[in-house]
């Protein structure tokens, strides 16, 4: 059979890909996947529509940037949603940068704060998305374009929801 337009993303395709996140301005990679992520395209797709679409007709070996303006997706910062408390009211298990908290606030809502800061004192904890404020591009490398089993079909992918996917970059459920 050979490469060729039966080896192109489309509906009905299982489709792997990896990918990472990096912030446009530094450079840094924020997040990237260990597992290549698997889904049938059309069917169960978990990203954005626009990635989706990006990838449509693509082969093996294609490498695709998505941009993304963080302000665009979640708004600017929110510097009300940066707190500061000292060091001792803080739970030992959360003294960690990066660590992630979850917090209800009295309207019973939850939101994840990530501790972004900690000295001899305090330690500061930020509910603002990480890409809040950040231009990020999104780099996807696909590795397998095959036909789906019908088991593919009917399941989709459980293994998506343990990828540290950006919000962002999921489909609205």
């Amino acid at each position: 059979m050979g490469f060729g337009v039966s080896e192109a993303i489309r509906d009905g395709k299982f489709v792997e890909l990896t990918y990472r996140v990096t912030d446009k301005k530094s450079g840094h990679v924020l997040t990237r996947v260990e597992f290549p992520l698997g889904y049938v395209h059309g069917h169960n797709e978990i990203l954005a529509p626009s990635v989706h679409m990006a990838l449509e007709g693509k082969s093996p070996g294609d490498v695709i940037e998505v941009p993304i303006a963080g302000n665009q997706i979640f708004g600017p910062r929110d510097e009300s949603l940066v707190f500061t408390d000292r060091i001792e009211n803080v739970p030992e298990e959360y003294r960690r940068i990066g660590t992630s908290i979850l917090m209800e606030s009295d309207r019973g809502q939850t939101r994840s704060f990530l501790v972004t800061r900690i000295d001899d004192e305090t330690l500061t904890i930020d509910g603002n998305n990480p890409l809040c404020g950040r231009d990020v591009v999104f780099t996807l490398e696909v590795l397998t374009v095959r036909d789906a089993t019908d088991e593919e079909m009917r399941e989709g992918l459980a293994a998506v929801a343990a990828a540290d996917v950006p919000p962002s970059l999921m489909r609205p459920v």
